[in-house]
């Protein structure tokens, strides 16, 4: 009998994930410690105690570290976008995505080193190229669900106006969290930024 269930991951998934998130946290101190520039890969697997060959089985490079799985996210996004009411207003359905987004890295445990790994990323040119990759990938994706959704005119533009204004309020959102060291929270900066900007969307 298999000791995994289709409802659950493997094993096998279980302990890698466990090795990325073990990469993660050696590479962000040294990266917060030295700067991302001058970290290379050999010394973050030495760190790890690996090989560089066997760092790369899970991170493709080192910009993976911090930036993420944009693709996986961005399904993630997507899929949580398209499972809203058709007829909620799509600015709010696209704030609940991103909640469940947020969430999604809460309870994954995935939020802890955030701050640590935004600072990194606003800090360093070559992670804020990445992080325009990964929002012109989301904004392929959603901007199709979201032009399905409006009617009259221009929906196309419209719909790549409104999921850029979208992404740039969670970008706002999760850079001012990664500089404040009260407990306001992603959530409350999220839903804050999507306020100012609803009465014009």
């Amino acid at each position: 009998m298999s000791s995994t269930t289709s409802s659950g991951p493997s094993l096998r998934e279980i302990g890698r994930d466990a090795v990325r998130a073990r990469i993660t946290e050696i590479a962000l101190d040294l990266f917060a410690e030295h700067g991302f520039d001058q970290v290379t890969v050999d010394q973050i697997a030495a760190a790890a105690g690996m090989s560089g060959r066997t760092f790369h089985r899970y991170f493709a490079a080192k910009e993976d570290v911090v930036v993420g799985e944009p693709e996986q996210w961005g399904e993630f996004v997507r899929d949580a976008f398209a499972a809203r009411p058709a007829d909620e207003p799509v600015w709010d359905s696209l704030l609940a995505a991103f909640e469940a987004f947020n969430g999604f890295l809460a309870e994954s445990g995935r939020d802890q080193r955030g701050k640590v790994a935004m600072r990194i990323l606003v800090s360093t040119a070559s992670l804020r190229a990445r992080n325009l990759e990964k929002h012109q990938l989301w904004g392929r994706m959603l901007a199709p669900l979201v032009a399905a959704r409006l009617s009259d005119d221009d929906t196309a533009l419209r719909a790549e106006i409104i999921v850029q204004a979208a992404l740039a309020c969670l970008d706002v959102a999760f850079t001012t969290w990664a500089n404040v060291d009260d407990d306001t929270t992603i959530s409350e900066l999220l839903q804050r930024s999507f306020a100012m900007l609803q009465p014009r969307v």
